[in-house]
């Protein structure tokens, strides 16, 4: 395999790791920096220059992009998802996690736990949003911070307010975030490799300091996470988009709280305190991945008149209630079930005997006017979802799939598109 990294700091010590892990399983592995392609577009083949001269042949490409270059950074990854070269991270998924109020709001439509969040513009907005979060104290978050850095932790009401407007004063956009006080201090990081948690650790919040961030000083530990705490974190992966994660866990009375997902993790410090090769795993991750490049539904798919993805749910009263997927007449209609969500469960490539239920929610492929007819008028603009077109749908939340679930059924699905690039 012939790896690009794409990183600005070559020595830092993530970089360094990857590239031995690479170099010790006998792959061929550049680092390069982000900032110095040229992106080229030109009908039929959209192309890179690094340094001035036309980049050869990729096998796969690891992005490391930092904060300070997300816009930059993710046009290199997504003129290489373009040219077919199987991306570690997708540039879509790089963008959902970087921006906080984006990531929590994709994440909200789903059942997995966040802390409860409010994102206000208007002064006299201030204090009803404080009280429906459950009131002070309240964590004050800036939309785009790393490391810990703009986020505050407001004691009092009078204080929240104070922060804010001194905050929306400087054109800053800011989170009101419920203070978890269980967890006070102290949280999960999960390392998220394709569906599996390869290594995670508790990180813990040194004299007064709330903010448990290595980098403010906070002591980790490895830690072993139970079935549901590995599925939250893997799932609210996959929902970002991402293959590679660090996912940052709040320990709430009533389970996991997803706090951040972070699409370029670093790896110092959960390899000192686990003790694990998480850069090999990385490496065995995506030399086993490199066949499968990233794919835009939304390009693909559009390319085919009136056909789209939708999402499908079963209400009260259904008569697809009691049905087996196959019973259903779905595929006789020309519409195909690519994924099955009941409750929290999430089956990809469903079985036809799968039986249908209240409740229950259908992604599916097909003639958009006819997965229309199936949603009942009166219930058209209370269900979530509706039928959409598909260039609505971000493609990381929509198709998103939860590959560690038990459940999940493995019969191939006949899609009636190409996906052979």
């Amino acid at each position: 395999m012939k790896l690009a990294i794409l990183s600005c700091s070559p020595q830092s010590y993530s970089t360094r790791r990857l590239r031995e892990a690479a170099d010790q399983r006998g792959h061929i592995v550049k680092v390069l920096n982000t900032l110095k392609f040229a992106i080229d577009l030109e009908q039929g083949e959209p192309n890179l220059y690094f340094r001035q001269k036309q980049l050869s042949t990729y096998d796969a490409v690891l992005p490391r992009i930092g904060a300070s270059i997300t816009y930059y950074g993710t046009a290199v990854v997504r003129q290489f998802e373009q040219m077919d070269v199987y991306c570690a991270n997708s540039s879509a998924g790089i963008t959902n996690s970087r921006d906080k109020l984006r990531s929590l709001q994709i994440l909200s439509r789903h059942r997995i736990g966040i802390p409860k969040t409010t994102f206000v513009r208007d002064k006299k907005d201030v204090l009803p949003a404080i009280e429906r979060v459950g009131g002070a104290p309240v964590i004050i978050k800036l939309l785009e911070g790393t490391q810990g850095i703009g986020v505050l932790l407001a004691e009092t009401v009078k204080s929240a307010e104070a922060i804010i407007e001194l905050l929306q004063s400087q054109k800053q956009n800011i989170l009101i975030q419920k203070f978890v006080a269980e967890s006070k201090g102290r949280d999960i990081r999960a390392f998220v490799v394709g569906d599996q948690v390869v290594a995670a650790m508790r990180r813990t919040a040194q004299g007064q300091e709330f903010r448990s961030n290595v980098h403010r000083g906070g002591l980790a530990e490895a830690v072993e996470l139970d079935e549901v705490y590995q599925e939250t974190a893997v799932r609210a992966a996959q929902i970002m988009g991402l293959r590679i994660a660090g996912v940052d866990l709040l320990e709430g009375k009533d389970g996991p709280l997803i706090m951040e997902v972070n699409s370029s993790p670093g790896l110092e410090g959960i390899e000192g305190s686990t003790q694990k090769d998480v850069a090999g795993a990385i490496i065995d991750y995506i030399a086993a991945q490199v066949n499968f490049p990233e794919i835009d539904l939304r390009q693909r798919l559009t390319v085919s008149r009136g056909y789209g993805v939708a999402e499908i749910s079963i209400p009260e009263g259904s008569e697809y209630i009691g049905k087996s997927i196959g019973e259903s007449g779905l595929r006789e209609k020309d519409i195909v079930v690519l994924t099955f969500h009941r409750g929290t469960s999430v089956i990809p490539n469903p079985r036809p005997h799968r039986q249908l239920a209240a409740g229950d929610r259908l992604l599916c492929f097909g003639k958009l006017e006819l997965m229309r007819e199936l949603i009942p008028v009166k219930g058209r603009r209370s269900q979530r979802p509706s039928v959409q077109k598909l260039p609505d749908l971000p493609v990381a939340d929509e198709v998103s799939r939860d590959a560690t679930n038990p459940e999940s059924d493995s019969a191939p699905v006949e899609v009636g598109v190409s996906t052979s690039d």
